[in-house]
């Protein structure tokens, strides 16, 4: 089918959507694109005069792509070096999606990325339609090809996994801002003291540097052995500064719409610190360090304004 220019578009002014739908699904700015892309072509092949709601179709291709792209990611997961963790998303980023609710601010929120991939395809969906896009469960269930008390289940099953993984619940950004502040003070003082004392008991640290940039195979835990793993993860050698390819700045700034420490060198995203805080202390850190996932964040970093570093290292 030949496509008009209004298809073309229609579709453009739709496919930030579709990416943002696409990234919460599968944790990966490229993937969601390829499948915003892949969803274009369908878009090219299809008679789009026959379709109704050109928004419900797109929606619908796209979330079924994503479905088939999950089961082979799992596969691929499996053999990954390391951990996996999503690719973080600096403020900004049109793939964070819509923000107005509590609901969507949750739905990207590091923590709740890290959550889904416990969930089936079928419950990550329906979690991300429902509670990020707010669709309503007639809409999902056409969508998925599934009944309306399907989705229903399905959502329940979903919310209660993320809840049953989110035991404690998260402090206002502005003191979440204040305790990242606080970490990094105590991480660069090259003392252990200060850093258990931000810490709840059962604290776990992740990264994720898929094999291309050194990190822990298994994932630390319990405040003492955390808080040894920061403080020589913060301490500079001239091995990691070369490593890295120079002097590391850490900023403080938002990821995931949760306050987080940016490390730049030389304009370039080395590292995103997700920071899970508490009114506990600092729950969780997942540490994304893999190149391959902080390419989108090096341009979004370039094209932002941001303030000036904490603290550089080297």
């Amino acid at each position: 089918m030949s496509v008009t220019m209004d298809d073309v578009q229609r579709f453009e002014a739709f496919r930030p959507r579709l990416e943002a739908i696409a990234y919460r699904l599968l944790g990966s700015s490229s993937e969601a694109e390829d499948a915003a892309q892949e969803t274009y072509l369908r878009w090219q092949a299809a008679d789009t005069g026959l379709i109704e709601v050109p928004e419900a179709w797109l929606t619908k291709v796209v979330t079924n792509l994503c479905l088939n792209q999950l089961g082979s990611a799992r596969a691929r997961r499996e053999t990954y070096v390391g951990q996996w963790l999503p690719e973080p998303l600096l403020a900004g980023d049109p793939m964070l999606g819509p923000l107005d609710t509590a609901e969507q601010r949750e739905s990207v929120s590091y923590a709740v990325l890290v959550l889904l991939e416990r969930l089936t395809p079928a419950e990550r969906a329906v979690y991300v339609l429902r509670e990020a896009f707010d669709y309503p469960h007639r809409e999902i269930a056409q969508i998925l090809d599934i009944s309306e008390a399907a989705s229903q289940q399905l959502l329940h099953r979903a919310k209660k996994h993320v809840a049953q993984g989110r035991v404690r619940a998260e402090v206002e950004a502005a003191t979440a801002r204040r305790v990242v502040e606080e970490f990094l003070a105590a991480a660069t003082s090259g003392r252990t003291e200060p850093l258990v004392r931000l810490l709840t008991e059962d604290v776990e640290a992740i990264g994720d540097g898929g094999g291309k940039i050194p990190a822990r195979a298994r994932a630390v835990q319990g405040a003492l052995e955390v808080a040894k793993f920061m403080r020589g993860l913060f301490k500079p050698s001239p091995a990691k500064l070369g490593l890295v390819g120079g002097a590391v700045e850490f900023h403080l700034a938002a990821a995931n719409d949760r306050p987080a420490l940016v490390a730049v060198v030389d304009g370039r995203v080395v590292g995103v610190m997700c920071l899970e805080i508490s009114a506990g202390g600092i729950a969780a850190f997942r540490n994304q360090v893999n190149p391959d996932k902080l390419e989108r964040a090096t341009g979004i970093w370039a094209a932002t304004e941001h303030d000036e570093p904490l603290a550089t290292l080297g």
